[in-house]
């Protein structure tokens, strides 16, 4: 099993009897899939066929490199990502033809690789890729090791859901992690402080939920009623923000610029999700 990275964007590839499997398709590393693949093949004297390839999910982001390989190769992923590919009608990325609802292992050329799909997370397919005699996890668009989300937790659409998926991802038995981004491997701890920075900003948004009081933007801005949600509103963030943004400013990079923009979208699912603080009119 091979790791690729440009340093902003991952992917992986499998070696084996059967030919190579490729793991997501990043458009930013594109062609080097192929050149890696072709090293190590000369290198270790094996084929350099893709033979499979595997989409963590839907987004253009991970996938949009998938043309590069042969028609032929079989394209595997979740039947959503089936779905959503086929709505998106983007030549880039085709769909899946062999798709899976819950659970499917693979089993090729001697690699066992075990797909799940847990629940909507970061999008609605995006699945758990375990390679257990690799010790291996390849989770996109979750942690991204010793850096916070970026905006809005990282694009997510289900807030519950990804704040979930950290937990799930330490059910599997495995040491090394590919989250999707960046320039390194993660670790247990990685996966374990992610699940840390996120249960701060859950929490430290219900106290600013219970705390800040809006009557004073909607005393200033009378009946412009927008004008006095969106100040309290953030004010709600930057007074939950703040002691996250200090806890783990030097911890986690980035936890200076990202931790309001997650802490949004943290918020309005206690809010909208969980129905935190939605009091009834008496």
């Amino acid at each position: 099993m091979y790791w690729v990275t440009d340093g902003t964007y991952q992917c992986a590839f499998l070696t084996t009897s059967d030919g190579v499997v490729v793991l997501d398709a990043p458009p930013t590393i594109g062609h080097n899939i192929q050149r890696a693949v072709d090293e190590i093949a000369s290198a270790n004297d094996v084929s350099n066929k893709v033979t499979h390839l595997v989409y963590s999910h839907h987004h253009a982001d991970h996938a949009g490199a998938s043309s590069l390989f042969d028609k032929s190769v079989a394209r595997i992923g979740h039947e959503e990502t089936r779905k959503l590919l086929l709505r998106d009608d983007d030549p880039a990325r085709p769909a899946p033809e062999e798709t899976f609802q819950d659970r499917r292992t693979l089993e090729i050329g001697g690699e066992r690789i075990e797909l799940a799909w847990h629940g909507t997370n970061h999008s609605p397919d995006n699945i758990f890729i375990h390679l257990p005699d690799h010790d291996a996890l390849m989770l996109i668009d979750i942690v991204n090791p010793g850096w916070a989300p970026v905006y809005l937790s990282n694009l997510t659409e289900d807030i519950p859901g990804y704040l979930e998926a950290a937990a799930n991802a330490l059910a599997y038995s495995w040491k090394h992690f590919i989250g999707g981004h960046l320039g390194r491997l993660g670790t247990r701890d990685d996966v374990t402080l992610h699940q840390q920075y996120m249960a701060d900003i859950a929490e430290s948004s219900k106290r600013a939920i219970d705390s800040v009081d809006l009557t004073p933007y909607f005393v200033k801005y009378g009946e412009n009623a927008w004008a006095a949600f969106k100040g309290g509103l953030d004010e709600m963030v930057a007074t939950a923000a703040a002691p996250v943004i200090e806890k783990y400013t030097g911890v986690l990079a980035a936890a200076d610029v990202f931790t309001e923009s997650t802490t949004f979208q943290v918020m309005q699912s206690i809010r909208l999700d969980l129905g935190y603080g939605s009091w009834v009119h008496p």
